[in-house]
């Protein structure tokens, strides 16, 4: 996807978190399996991988218009989480079990035990450190944390979550409010990101123009090769 506004224009990159600057270092279903077998949980990894993926439909991420949930969505997951045990279980796990378990997982997903940095995302914010940049994700307030542990948090003059905001992706709320943020107008925001509706369509409706991640064909070098392209034109 090609970037919509010209370079002498764009003010600021809001980029998104997971799956565009990192991945996770291993499944959901992997991980939740090897915690919950050191609290005397027994489930197949594979099993949890596909209840994940059913919980995570039937629980779409709150629209809290525009008001930050108390506790930063974290009871969201906990019933994200719950569901996947006892989709792959059969049965409920019971609370002074998975109370436990869900802490030390909720905690994990903080550190940068639990993500990788894509390869092209270093060199990318490296050399679109000309514009300011921001990252704007459907994220909780662990974020900025594990920007902090991932030694990325001082490429980004902010970052902006769905759990500050109010809003989730593709929610026109989350970005107008990050634009505002900066200081901006929705115009001069490019807003870079992996998935189709959220940060792509979201983008678009609000006023952003956007960059669609699809490795390998188009990575963050590929949206930074594309800027100095245009830089170069005018």
């Amino acid at each position: 996807m090609t970037v919509s506004t010209p370079a002498e224009n764009l003010k600021a990159i809001f980029w998104d978190a997971a799956g565009t600057l990192m991945g996770l270092s291993e499944p959901v279903g992997q991980t939740y399996a090897r915690f919950a077998a050191q609290h005397g949980i027994h489930a197949e990894s594979e099993a949890l991988n596909t209840a994940f993926r059913r919980a995570w439909k039937a629980n779409p991420q709150p629209q809290n218009e525009g008001v930050p949930p108390i506790d930063a969505e974290k009871g969201w997951w906990m019933t994200l989480v719950n569901q996947t045990f006892e989709r792959a279980c059969g049965r409920p796990v019971p609370a002074d079990v998975f109370d436990p378990l869900f802490e030390r997982l909720y905690q994990h997903y903080e550190t940068a035990d639990a993500w990788f940095l894509y390869p092209d995302t270093l060199p990318a914010l490296n050399q679109l450190k000309r514009f300011r940049l921001f990252v704007l994700s459907n994220f909780d307030d662990r974020l900025l944390t594990l920007l902090k542990a991932l030694q990325i948090a001082d490429y980004f003059e902010g970052v902006i979550s769905s759990s500050q905001a109010g809003y989730a992706k593709p929610h026109q709320g989350i970005f107008l409010a990050a634009a505002k943020m900066a200081g901006v107008p929705p115009s001069a925001c490019l807003h870079v990101g992996d998935e189709a509706e959220a940060d792509v369509m979201g983008a678009n409706a609000a006023g952003f123009c956007s960059w669609h991640v699809k490795r390998p064909e188009s990575d963050l070098l590929a949206l930074a090769k594309s800027l100095d392209l245009r830089s170069s034109s005018f």
